[in-house]
């Protein structure tokens, strides 16, 4: 499973019950201004952004906000963002990647420091922790919308996928980061739905967590990192 695969359920009922509508919409602004700035504002011909503002929509982010981020990336007086992973280690000694989006890295970090400071982690030098991981394609599908697995399991083998896991709710096609996109178009040219396409980290450094007081601990310590408007995604060895 995609190492963050737990987290990611968690953020999602979050989203979905979160009054705080206006920093989900700020995370989302600042991913689609730096995809736009990095291979352009067509989404047309930049596939990264297609996705990200089809999950977007799919989150109600007013058409107008969406908008307004893509003309950030072209305009001249935009503020100068930069994407960049943290590393650190959590409760029950977990490992961790928190890619964040900023303006200011030393704040940001500092940030970030004192959030794990403060929940049971410790901020961890570049390269300690993501040699664990590696960065791989990931499309998800929803187990809804698909009548025949073996059938899935072998349209995704021959359009060059490397892998095919599953959850409770949905099948994740795993592919080499740089086939991301050329895959999952040639799913959806063989009628698969496909619920969403992104990059993700992986690992075979798993730990299991076994006590649910040090569950509670991880669960608190990614509701803080999610609550800080920089932080985009969070990604950890957790077994599931």
């Amino acid at each position: 499973m995609a190492g963050h695969s737990k987290w990611k359920q968690i953020k999602h009922k979050k989203a979905a019950q979160d009054s705080k509508r206006s920093n989900l919409f700020s995370k989302l602004s600042r991913l689609i201004t730096v995809a736009a700035k990095e291979k352009g504002p067509d989404p047309e011909t930049n596939p990264t952004l297609r996705s990200i503002i089809q999950k977007a929509k799919s989150m109600n982010m007013p058409q107008d906000s969406i908008k307004k981020a893509i003309e950030r990336a072209v305009s001249n007086n935009s503020e100068k963002l930069e994407n960049i992973i943290l590393e650190g280690y959590g409760p029950a000694k977990i490992a961790l990647l928190i890619e964040v989006i900023t303006d200011n890295r030393n704040r940001t970090t500092q940030e970030v420091k004192n959030i794990l400071s403060k929940n049971g982690g410790v901020f961890a030098q570049e390269g300690s922790v993501k040699w664990m991981f590696k960065q791989v394609g990931k499309i998800t599908i929803k187990k809804s919308d698909i009548q025949d697995k073996e059938e899935l399991e072998l349209l995704a083998i021959d359009a060059g996928a490397e892998d095919i896991l599953e959850n409770d709710e949905e099948f994740e096609v795993i592919t080499k980061k740089e086939d991301l996109f050329k895959i999952k178009n040639k799913l959806e040219e063989r009628g698969i739905k496909v619920n969403e396409a992104e990059l993700d980290f992986i690992t075979d450094n798993k730990v299991k967590v076994e006590s649910e007081q040090d569950k509670e601990k991880i669960e608190k310590l990614f509701l803080a990192l999610d609550d800080n408007e920089d932080v985009q995604e969070i990604y950890s060895n957790i077994e599931e």
